[in-house]
């Protein structure tokens, strides 16, 4: 298993990887078609993004993403696996990754929108949830999370 940076030609699989994984948490298909442009990973995201993917056997089976949002804050933007992988540690490894890539660049903090379902995931790592952001669905927030690198 290896975690290498993403060139444009795999936003297909990224894209794929990110549309299963959502699927997962039990969306329903009209929602997932609904956030098909927001679930869709672009060559030019990937140009212009921090963005590395997780392959096993050949196969990429998960990535993450991320871009600095000021010198010192960086936004962890996606991080997703291939149903199979899920909850069998391989997220743990992303995010490992993650934070050990950034914690040399002098970043203070790290912030990300958590997927509700994936909100006890993060502070496992020492997120805190700040704040929650109001979607386009009724009754749906999104935990606006926040990790201080010092805490680490």
């Amino acid at each position: 298993m290896k975690i290498e940076k993403s060139y444009s030609n795999d936003s297909g699989i990224l894209t794929d990887i990110t549309k299963k994984s959502k699927a997962y948490w039990g969306y329903p298909e009209d929602l997932l078609d609904k956030w098909s442009d927001q679930l869709t990973i672009t060559k030019a995201y990937i140009e212009s993004n921090n963005v590395f993917k997780m392959v096993l056997d050949n196969k990429v089976i998960g990535y993450y993403s991320f871009f600095y949002e000021s010198n010192t804050t960086i936004r962890l933007d996606n991080l997703f696996l291939l149903p199979d992988f899920i909850g069998k540690g391989f997220g743990k490894i992303l995010m490992d990754d993650f934070l050990k890539r950034i914690k040399t660049e002098g970043t203070v903090n790290v912030i990300l929108e958590s997927d509700p379902g994936a909100e006890k995931f993060y502070k496992k790592f020492g997120f805190v949830t700040k704040g929650l952001q109001k979607t386009t669905v009724k009754n749906r927030f999104l935990p606006i999370m926040e990790l201080k690198m010092d805490t680490l």
